[in-house]
């Protein structure tokens, strides 16, 4: 497995639909990296998120010419699993606390 750098998740958001059809909503992303200078805006110094429904993906807007080299955007199925993962431990932290 390759592993690769992601922009931060900070928000969970929803990924619905089927293939081709494929809504991603919700998600807060936040720098892939620190002192990324790649992903802010020059005119302002925010962040941009850049959805490509047809590649399935969602990442980090780059302001730079040439293709971003610090970070690959996310997959609705990375997405997906993300949620199946914090849903995981969701029902193991809830688990915990009626067994405690």
């Amino acid at each position: 497995m390759v592993r690769e750098q992601k922009p931060s998740i900070f928000q969970l958001g929803a990924v619905e639909g089927a293939d081709g059809q494929v809504v991603v909503s919700g998600w807060g992303l936040g720098m892939c990296a620190p002192r990324c200078a790649c992903h802010r805006d020059p005119a302002d110094g925010q962040l941009r998120i850049s959805e490509d429904r047809v590649a399935g993906t969602l990442g980090l807007h780059s302001f730079r010419p040439a293709p971003c080299a610090c970070c690959r955007p996310w997959t609705t199925d990375e997405l997906r699993a993300v949620l199946r993962d914090a849903a995981a431990v969701a029902a193991l932290e809830a688990r915990e606390r009626t067994a405690g």
